[in-house]
């Protein structure tokens, strides 16, 4: 028998109605017979003897006469009132931020597992088993604050369900609130402002992490979009996460959720600058007054911003000096004819290609010709504004697009045909490899 399982009535009654007589080694015998203890046994005899045989039969309550822990009605009607105000201020109202609340107030603070029982006691929580523990987080963070930023928007709704977009900008290292802008809709101009605005006020950071958007870092989709340039010319370096994986940005998402928490509970704004009032209100409780589950010791994000040494900003790039103009050769074969210029020695396999200023990007309204580009370091050109890809193992290289009515062609220093694309739809910004009629480092047919 476990120590803790109750004897059954009818040992009891036979321990009860034990005789007087017994002879000695009966009671050894007895309790080894029925799995019980010897202490066990005497204790249910003196009852049966001091109070009745009746008296033994049911177990005695264990519970200690008196409980020096136990929490008072009024500390528990005080943490119901502190949970109410926090809950209706539109703040984390959980256990672990009514603890802080009551100890900032001075209030006789219960532990978190006591609030947690009061909580469910008063229905105001449930027991949740199945919640994965705290034990089990595997958190990164970087070493200090400005080396990483996290920027991502968020819709919110205006008065007559008028959508609007919340710009968060946050340090991973501290969580501070770095910058928050309210615009019309997710567009580049409303990035670079809470960009900018954050850097004003806190310096440059050395990255900055952001989704796959086209307003924030559209690179993987072969577009250099306008925030990356202007980061990139600070030394900024730009990283995102895997697509359609926001638990990359799972700082920034939490953020999102303790800002719709608090805005909730505000009156509906009924513009754009009413709404960013309402933010930037937030951004200064959520910085100074509301200590941090995810810090140590849960600080507050503007302590943990000043605890630690900022990282050094990162050195602007200085632009990239224009390469010199080659005079690149392709075999005749491969070109299609457009007035070519004969080489020196008059040679009629080689044509050389008019000087010119190499860029990756050219625009022109000729219905046929010939340029020579640079690729950019994504493996792409840009011909009459239209995005070509040709793979990333082109970077930094240098291609002659041949163009005509029928079809645009990309070639090599080598004469080799790169890719060979019908002209795209009007209106097409992005073209893939994948669309060309020859793969990469493929001849054309003779």
């Amino acid at each position: 028998m476990k120590p803790n399982d109750s004897v059954d009535a009818r040992l009891r009654l036979e321990i009860a109605q034990w005789p007087e007589d017994a002879p000695r080694g009966a009671v050894t015998t007895f309790c080894q017979a029925h799995d019980i203890s010897r202490k066990t046994f005497y204790k249910i005899l003196a009852i049966a003897r001091d109070e009745g045989q009746a008296a033994a039969l049911e177990p005695r309550s264990r519970r200690p006469k008196t409980s020096p822990t136990r929490l008072d009605e009024t500390v528990k009607a005080q943490s119901v009132k502190v949970r109410a105000a926090l809950e209706s201020s539109g703040l984390d109202h959980g256990p672990i931020s009514v603890h802080d609340k009551m100890k900032s107030l001075g209030m006789t603070a219960p532990s978190t597992a006591a609030l947690a029982r009061i909580f469910r006691e008063k229905n105001l929580a449930r027991n949740e088993p199945k919640k994965k523990p705290r034990a089990a987080w595997r958190r990164f963070v970087y070493p200090a604050p400005n080396a990483c930023w996290q920027l991502d928007a968020t819709e919110y709704v205006l008065t007559g369900g008028r959508k609007c977009v919340i710009f968060q900008l946050q340090d991973d290292h501290s969580r501070l609130a770095i910058a928050s802008h309210v615009a019309s809709g997710e567009t580049t101009e409303a990035a670079l402002t809470v960009a900018r605005k954050g850097m004003a006020a806190h310096g440059v950071p050395q990255r900055l992490l952001t989704d796959n958007g086209s307003a924030l870092n559209p690179t993987r989709l072969g577009v250099q979009g306008q925030l990356v340039t202007y980061m990139n010319s600070l030394g900024v370096s730009m990283i995102t996460g895997k697509p359609y994986k926001p638990t990359t940005q799972g700082k920034n998402e939490r953020f999102h959720q303790t800002l719709f928490r608090y805005l909730d509970k505000q009156p509906i704004a009924a513009s754009l600058n009413e709404l960013q009032g309402h933010v930037d209100r937030f951004d200064v409780i959520y910085n100074a007054q509301r200590p941090h589950q995810g810090l140590p010791g849960r600080i507050t994000p503007q302590q943990a911003w000043e605890a630690t040494e900022k990282a050094e900003p990162p050195r602007p790039r200085l632009p990239e000096p224009e390469p010199a103009v080659p005079r690149p050769t392709v075999p005749a074969a491969a070109l299609r004819p457009a007035e070519p210029t004969l080489a020196a020695d008059h040679d009629e396999h080689l044509l050389v290609v008019p000087e010119q200023k190499i860029l990756g990007s050219f625009k022109t309204t000729e219905p046929s010709g010939r340029r020579t580009l640079k690729v950019y370091s994504n493996g792409t050109v840009r011909f009459n504004d239209v995005v070509y890809c040709l793979t990333t193992r082109m970077a930094h290289r240098q291609v002659v697009i041949d163009w005509e009515r029928e079809a645009i062609t990309f070639i090599n220093s080598e004469g080799e045909i790169i890719a060979e694309f019908n002209w795209p739809p009007v209106g097409t910004k992005h073209v893939g490899i994948k669309s060309a009629r020859y793969a990469f480092q493929q001849t054309a047919p003779q």
